[in-house]
């Protein structure tokens, strides 16, 4: 039986190519496209997609917040990412929000049937450094005492970072950074960035 898909690109050239290859695809059958995530949370229900490839960057509601709120409704859907950030933090983002694995948006249409025959047999497409990315992500102690946004800063303390330039990349004041940073310090119990660095590494928070 072949599965079906759905796809959720706003680029209207790449949603009719992409509707072209699952078209002609001997394994997948087009069940629907759209060219936002609220449409196509609306017919979820009624298209009941085995897999769906799914735009990062959308109108309004984004691809990553798709994906969750699609997982939410039916956890065993399929879904695998397309994007033109190859290697990056939202890639990963969105595998954590439950994607099974990513394309980008220059892949070939071989490429694009293999990522989904890969994904429909249990597999997850995706880069060497992405995978290395989730691999490290289950190593770190899931009972971390530190917020999500402390880890942030500390991890970028430990490669040398600037207050001045964490605060930039965070959008968040110098006094915010020195606020997380105390707080840090009494959870950990010590008194020194060095300190904290290396207490919350042995922990593997970070």
């Amino acid at each position: 039986m072949k599965k079906k898909v759905v796809i959720i690109e706003d680029n209207e050239l790449l949603n009719k190519v992409f509707c072209e290859v699952i078209t002609r695809s001997k394994k997948f059958i087009l069940k629907n496209s759209y060219f936002d995530a609220e449409s196509a949370i609306e017919n979820f229900k009624n298209d009941v997609p085995d897999i769906i490839l799914m735009d990062i960057e959308l109108p309004n509601m984004n691809g990553i917040q798709c994906t969750k709120e699609l997982k939410k409704i039916r956890p065993k859907t399929i879904i695998i990412m397309v994007t033109v950030y190859e290697n990056s933090d939202i890639v990963f983002e969105a595998l954590c929000a439950g994607a099974s694995g990513y394309l980008t948006k220059n892949a070939t249409s071989n490429k694009l049937i293999s990522a989904l025959e890969e994904a429909s047999s249990g597999g997850a497409p995706m880069s060497i450094n992405i995978a290395k990315m989730v691999v490290q992500s289950f190593q770190k102690a899931p009972e971390s005492i530190l917020t999500e946004r402390e880890t942030e800063v500390l991890t970028m303390l430990a490669k040398g970072r600037s207050y001045k330039s964490i605060a930039l990349d965070l959008e968040i004041s110098i006094n915010t950074i020195k606020y997380h940073i105390k707080n840090m310090y009494d959870k950990l119990q010590v008194h020194t960035k060095e300190d904290a660095i290396k207490e919350a590494s042995n922990r593997k928070y970070i």
